[in-house]
């Protein structure tokens, strides 16, 4: 299985909790500069950790010398993250030749907050 850091993430302070064939976690531990104006967990902050999530699932299926890259993602935000932990959690539901098609959803302190799918076009690296 590959040990991969994305660097982006690791600016966000996520870090990748769980990794496995067909799934993934990422998790966040909630800083200020995290919020937007009125105190909730910024929407793109939310974004960032399900894409990475998805993007995690779905690399973890692949062999050496193949990556994947996001191709859609559609977010739905159920209600505000208000907490101090959240975790998002990933699983590849479908995965072809081509792309790979995964579900992801975002719970702050145990609470569905987003659901999210993604497909990822599977490639070859350089």
């Amino acid at each position: 299985m590959k040990n991969i850091v994305v660097p982006f993430l690791e600016h966000t302070g996520a870090s990748l909790k769980n990794f496995s064939k067909g799934k993934a976690e990422v998790e966040l531990h909630v800083q200020p500069y995290h919020l937007q104006h009125i105190g909730f967990v910024h929407g793109g902050v939310i974004s960032t950790l399900m894409d990475n999530t998805g993007w995690y699932a779905a690399v973890s299926n692949l062999e050496d010398g193949f990556t994947a890259v996001t191709m859609e993602i559609k977010i739905n935000y159920l209600k505000p993250a208000l907490g101090k932990y959240l975790l998002a959690s990933a699983v590849v539901k479908r995965q072809g030749r081509t792309t790979s098609f995964v579900t992801i959803e975002l719970h702050d302190q145990g609470e569905l907050i987003a659901y999210a799918t993604g497909t990822y076009a599977l490639i070859k690296e350089d």
